[in-house]
């Protein structure tokens, strides 16, 4: 379980810095979301919250732990395989190495992520 915790530290972490980015490159106009930044900002309070409450259960060992690992993960799945997409289709956001090389680091770590958490689960 302390191999998990550490994976999901540093898989929140990317997540949290492309969220970072994401604002950088305006995301909200990309999925058309309203209320712009105040809006974007907004969502990500809840969101953020939840990392942190995962990251708490996962260090107690609880059910509730591993779930939101699991979605943590999918979350990071959906980021890469979503601005990928983008990007095939000439999309001008994203492009910046940084951002490539953050999008891929978070692929390797939520399908490791991911792994671990479906064994663990698996186990219970």
């Amino acid at each position: 379980m302390e191999a998990l915790v550490w994976i999901y530290m540093i898989n929140a972490t990317l997540l949290t810095v492309h969220e970072i980015d994401s604002a950088y490159w305006h995301e909200w106009k990309l999925f058309k979301l309203p209320g712009g930044i105040g809006g974007f900002l907004l969502i990500h309070l809840p969101l953020v919250f939840l990392i942190l409450f995962g990251l708490v259960e996962l260090c107690h060992s609880s059910l509730t732990g591993l779930i939101i690992s699991l979605f943590l993960s999918l979350s990071g799945f959906l980021a890469f395989l979503l601005h990928m997409t983008f990007l095939a289709r000439g999309g001008k956001e994203f492009r910046a190495p940084i951002s490539i090389v953050i999008l891929i680091t978070i692929m390797v770590v939520s399908f490791l992520q991911a792994g671990i958490t479906v064994y663990l689960l698996s186990s219970k």
